[in-house]
């Protein structure tokens, strides 16, 4: 999104980044970046760190992605990440779905099918999950060491028929404490936007399996506001 106000943030992330930028969009709040990819291409290896003359900066391995990354801090004017004065917004790491596939976790499981409440919550399953998303990681770190606010934003409560909704739960909570850990600011809008069940609230459901709709995104950007976005 090009605007002339100054930008209050810049969204750098995966699909689940559309709610919050047409939200940001249609309440008027001006902002720059959005979706820069899937959030499959952004677990490991999708950037490495480069050094410029103006600052530290990251070049993502996708050219796409790249494109759409210097185009967002050209309409910044700025010439790499460390010279951002704005926070960062990003939802990289949290595609939780793609970690919980069924098929990756048969091992695991018991007679009854299932994967065991005791393993989901054990620090071999912790280490498993951090493994699969350490790039989403290594980025939130390098964020946080370059002096930029960084807030990441949980994704919906959604499980798609593919993916064990169990293991969903817990992968999400262990990218979590992971991400907290690291000294990033993590939204978590679990408790108004899901059910008695955990799950994501009809209403705020897209039109898919996974993803959240405007309504969604306009929860999010209220609560990005109220932290002084």
């Amino acid at each position: 999104m090009t605007t002339t106000a100054p930008a209050r943030f810049l969204l750098l992330g995966d699909s689940h980044a559309g709610p919050i930028g047409r939200a940001a969009q249609a309440a008027g709040v001006p902002f720059q970046g959005g979706p820069v990819g899937a959030g499959r291409e952004f677990t490991d290896g999708f950037f490495t760190t480069h050094d410029t003359p103006a600052g530290r900066d990251i070049v993502f391995r996708s050219a796409e992605a790249q494109e759409r990354y210097r185009r967002f801090l050209g309409e910044l004017g700025v010439d790499a990440l460390a010279d951002l004065s704005i926070p960062l917004v990003s939802t990289f790491g949290f595609c939780a779905h793609f970690v919980a596939l069924r098929e990756n976790w048969d091992l695991y499981r018991d007679r009854s099918g299932a994967v065991p409440a005791v393993f989901l919550s054990s620090a071999l399953f912790d280490a498993i999950v951090r493994a699969a998303v350490r790039d989403a990681l290594a980025f939130y770190g390098h964020a946080v060491n370059l002096g930029l606010r960084v807030l990441a934003v949980m994704p919906p409560q959604r499980v798609p028929g593919q993916s064990d909704p169990a293991v969903f739960m817990a992968a999400q909570e262990s990218i979590r404490r992971a991400v907290a850990r690291l000294g990033v600011e993590v939204v978590d809008l679990r408790g108004r936007t899901t059910g008695p069940d955990g799950l994501q609230r009809p209403w705020l459901c897209g039109d898919d399996e996974i993803h959240g709709n405007l309504a969604f995104g306009r929860i999010i950007l209220a609560e990005l506001l109220d932290r002084g976005l």
